[in-house]
């Protein structure tokens, strides 16, 4: 364009340098022209005048040294005649580098258009096409569009002008890096009619640009154009189309194109098999990507850091923390190939975090810093998320230290982390200091922030603070959702009252609010809570009503809830249902279900649904487990309660305590009391802590084996144990002891109990006396009989004390005087 009207094409095209006229005087030397370098046949590169120079300058005055990069670009000396005549004659022109242009260029104002035009006007490079692709690369290489796209319409603008595929090129890779799509489209179209006809890199940051911004149909359509053209796609051009069908997470695609572009002849590389994966990754299919990445194996590509990260994260999905940490490993070993960056260990670390092993995900964080990878602010906050979950606010405020002491900034995860570790701990105090916090330090609490500081006040019993925050939201100009709803009426479990449901469910309604599937099972499981049943069935019919269809969680609520109400024939029916809408049934459900019939004393029907459940592909799990060993105990059958234990084991499952001890209940009512010890031994090996009732039943085996060592080595544990132990269980243990003759052991015992501060009524000096006078301990007997009467002297009863006293010792008070009475 040329004064606001568009040039003809082919006047544009014009670039051919004319010869320089004769010199107006002829008495003066003739001048000589030196034409602009050109570039040598035998050097390769652009010329010297195009290339981009690095250039330092030192300030030894002030200590400053300062990199640039400078292009010369075509200067004044060797424009044609015509313009170089304009130049001469002008002050106000100016002969400077294409750099020195464009800096002045961006260091003027977004908006001031005038001052831009200015230094563009006063540049004598105008006059030289080629200084055009120059000045357009240094500002596409600053970033700064809107400088950039001012310079084109400038240049545009020029009776020079000359319309390039490389200016168009570095303009639409420009408004692709600022997501521009529409803008780079049109520039595309716009160069068509200028007749610059695309070419494959043209076609590729088109491509690019759509595939950023997430519209793979658009990138299909373009490459369809692009055949329709003839000029074939390249691998990069498939790697464009492919990721934008990915990163929308329609895999399916990407693998069709993949399929496409090999039939096509144009074989895939690391980049496309990376590209596939993350495709998978990002359309959820884990399994997929996995065996993918066996196919990959198999056709020995070798993988990259971003390979096995993307594995890593597919198999913590998969739930194969296994295989995830294996692959950890062969990573460290192979640190030459495939380094372990931050993000690997991230996804090893969000694996411990899934499965609640807090101490695992702290040693992945210190070997990652032991091996020199810094940690960033996401691995920050999947540890500190770890320690939330089990509600350990100590050690996650000291890694919240850490995190700043490490010139990091916390952001709105890391704050929303820490406050709901303290809301977990029952300390909603400290996490509303938290909270202001957050807001004092500039940033900004999101819905997750206010819910879960909701949900602390709630958990902890305090209603009105809870359902305050919801205005405080409002004021904040975050609406509440859904999930604040939720939280509000699992909340009214905790607190106890029913009453406020009616409230939460109304402030929902006011603010247009529609509860999903998780707030009316937050409503039922918390009616149910309070055994109010008709209220549960009144909300379940409100939730079909509502068009809300149920869920194998909203099922599994209704069946637990009323066979903890013993309503099992209703639970058994809401079961029914369940399988007539098809519902897929959970291990959860399955799990009530068994519950159900072992409390209604029908072992028959919860052996067959037991095996239903493993037949149809759902694998029980530790609940399940127990349902079914509770049920073998109560009806006396050690031999399927051991079955069951080993095929746990099998399926590695890792049993809990209570799963333990009352396997040893049973192992001791069948006379399996070396099985005892032996599942004894299991549990220390898996490091499953004992409980009371695991204590009393190894002791009991011990007795009847007359395994004395073992059970002095178990009383010898007990000291952490006994402030939790009941005093009827340590009375059996003391009697144990003093049947089998283990008096030291017995006084020994006795000790631990009055150091611990247990209870040590008179039930207990009567076990310890009786068993003392039994084995002919004299003085250890009269020490006790003494100590239980002082025990009872301290009561507040004290002439009853003073009676039960003479009534105790009377025997032993005339014994020691008959003794003395023989010595005088």
């Amino acid at each position: 364009m040329h004064n606001g009207r568009a040039l003809p094409p082919t006047a544009a095209m014009s670039s051919a340098t004319p010869p320089p006229p004769a010199s107006p005087n002829p008495e003066a030397p003739p001048r000589v022209v030196r034409p602009p370098p050109r570039r040598s046949p035998r050097s390769p590169g652009p010329p010297l005048w195009a290339k981009r120079r690095p250039s330092v300058s030192v300030d030894y005055d002030r200590g400053r040294r300062t990199v640039r990069v400078e292009v010369d670009g075509v200067g004044a000396d060797a424009l044609p005649a015509r313009h170089r005549l304009r130049v001469e004659g002008s002050r106000w022109q100016r002969d400077c580098k294409v750099s020195q242009v464009a800096a002045r260029v961006l260091a003027l104002p977004r908006a001031d258009t005038h001052a831009v035009d200015a230094v563009l006007n006063c540049w004598a490079g105008r006059f030289a096409c080629r200084n055009f692709p120059l000045l357009i690369r240094e500002m596409a290489f600053s970033g700064s569009l809107q400088h950039a796209v001012y310079v084109f319409c400038w240049m545009k603008n020029q009776e020079n002008y000359c319309a390039r595929n490389d200016i168009y090129g570095m303009m639409i890779r420009l408004h692709a890096r600022h997501n521009q799509v529409d803008q780079a489209r049109g520039l595309f179209f716009e160069m068509q009619e200028w007749r610059c006809k695309p070419d494959a890199d043209i076609y590729n940051s088109l491509i690019n640009a759509h595939a950023r911004a997430g519209l793979w149909r658009w990138a299909i359509n373009i490459m369809d154009d692009m055949l329709r053209a003839a000029i074939p796609p390249s691998r990069a051009t498939y790697n464009n189309v492919i990721n934008a069908c990915g990163a929308a997470g329609n895999w399916k695609k990407a693998l069709e194109l993949c399929k496409k572009m090999i039939r096509n002849g144009v074989g895939p590389d690391l980049v496309t098999h990376n590209i596939v994966l993350s495709a998978f990754k990002n359309g959820s299919q884990y399994s997929e990507a996995i065996g993918y990445f066996d196919m990959m194996k198999g056709a020995n590509i070798a993988p990259d850091t971003f390979t096995l990260n993307i594995v890593i994260h597919c198999l913590v999905k998969a739930g194969q923390h296994g295989d995830a940490v294996d692959l950890l490993n062969s990573m460290r070993e192979k640190r030459a190939q495939c380094p372990p960056d931050v993000v690997t260990y991230t996804s090893i670390m969000h694996s411990y975090y899934v499965c609640g092993q807090v101490k695992n995900c702290k040693a992945v964080f210190d070997m990652m810093v032991a091996e020199g990878v810094k940690p960033n602010i996401v691995s920050y906050n999947a540890l500190l998320g770890a320690y939330a979950s089990h509600g350990m606010h100590t050690e996650a405020l000291g890694f919240f230290k850490l995190l700043k002491q490490n010139g990091l900034r916390p952001d709105v995860v890391s704050y929303t982390t820490l406050l709901n570790a303290y809301g977990r701990s029952a300390q909603p105090e400290k996490a509303r200091e938290v909270f202001n916090e957050m807001r004092k330090n500039s940033c900004k609490p999101n819905k997750v922030s206010y819910n879960a500081l909701i949900d602390a006040y709630g958990s902890a019993g305090m209603f009105k603070e809870a359902i305050s925050l919801l205005h405080e939201m409002e004021k904040d100009g975050i609406p509440p959702d859904v999930v604040s709803i939720s939280t509000l009426l699992t909340a009214c479990g905790c607190c106890r009252q029913t009453t406020k449901i009616d409230t939460v469910l109304e402030e929902a309604k006011f603010r247009g609010i529609e509860l999903n599937i998780v707030a009316y099972n937050s409503g039922i499981g918390t009616y149910l809570s309070f055994g109010d049943y008709e209220k549960a069935l009144e909300f379940y019919a409100t939730m079909m009503a509502s068009n809300v269809n149920p869920n194998a969680v909203t099922y599994n609520i209704l069946i637990s809830g009323l066979c903890k109400l013993g309503k099992y024939a209703e639970s058994l029916k809401f079961f029914e249902d369940m399988v007539d809408l098809r519902i897929p049934l959970t291990k959860e459900v399955y799990s009530s279900l068994i519950c159900s019939y072992v409390k209604q004393d029908k072992l028959a029907e919860a052996e067959s649904t037991f095996s239903y459940m493993k037949t149809s592909g759902c694998f029980p799990d530790v609940l399940t487990y127990t349902a079914m060993i509770q049920a073998y105990i109560d009806h006396g059958s050690w031999t399927s309660v051991w079955d069951l234990f080993k095929e746990m084991e099998g399926n590695a499952i890792l049993p809990d305590a209570i799963i333990c001890s009352s396997l040893m209940e049973a192992l001791n009512k069948g006379n399996q009391h070396e099985r005892v010890l032996q599942l004894m031994k299991f549990m220390h090996d898996q490091s499953i802590e004992l409980n009371q009732k695991a204590y009393f039943e190894i002791i009991a085996s011990c007795s009847m084996l007359r395994d004395w060592r073992t059970a002095s080595e178990i009383i010898e544990h007990l000291d952490s144990s006994l402030p939790s132990i009941s005093v009827g269980k340590l009375n059996h243990l003391l009697n144990f002891l003093g049947k089998c003759g283990k008096t030291e052991s017995m006084m020994k015992l006795f000790y631990k109990m009055v150091s611990a501060c247990s209870t040590v009524g008179l039930s207990t000096y009567k076990v310890l006396l009786r068993n003392l006078l039994a084995v002919g301990k004299w003085r250890k007997y009269v020490e006790c009989r003494f100590c239980s009467g002082w025990r009872m002297l301290e009561s507040v009863q004290h002439y009853i004390c003073i009676k039960m006293f003479f009534h105790i010792f009377g025997g032993t008070i005339a014994w020691i005087m008959s003794l003395l009475c023989r010595k005088k």
